[in-house]
């Protein structure tokens, strides 16, 4: 096939109708009233993109279930607990602990049990409970 015009689909020039010399006329809006409808329909098709966006939002945000971002938040919860537990520590050889950080330390165990279902780590999230709850026990004996 080939091509044998360079002029393209919207090529200016007066116009080839002819008037037909019915009693009806016909005319079009003005410029602004074009451009104004034009805007109008050029934000609709943007509303359709904001929506996939939206999704794509979701989907990264861990709603649909991303394994590797699913990682990348339990790292990040898990280097959360292991922060409080130093904290604990440092306070434990200072002979400073407070409730407010052994509240913070079983805060954290359990918003980390609810997002997990490896049985060594559920073990293991026991044992630093169970620590946890002896601590606060030897404070409130010792009226602290």
């Amino acid at each position: 096939m080939k091509v044998s015009s360079t002029g393209g689909v919207g090529a200016t020039g007066p116009s080839r109708a002819k008037s037909s010399g019915g009693a009806s006329s016909f005319s079009l809006p003005s410029v602004n009233a074009a451009s104004g409808a034009a805007s109008t329909a050029s934000v609709g098709g943007l509303a359709g993109v904001g929506s996939v966006d939206a999704l794509l939002a979701l989907q990264a945000a861990g709603a649909v279930g991303d394994p590797l971002e699913r990682k990348k938040r339990a790292v990040r919860r898990a280097d959360h607990i292991l922060d409080i537990l130093g904290e604990v520590r440092i306070a434990l050889i200072d002979g400073d602990i407070s409730h407010a950080t052994l509240n913070n330390l079983q805060r954290a165990i359990r918003e980390q049990r609810d997002k997990t279902d490896d049985p060594r780590l559920e073990g293991v999230l026991n044992e630093i409970e169970t620590r946890a709850a002896v601590e606060l026990a030897k404070l409130q004996v010792r009226g602290g």
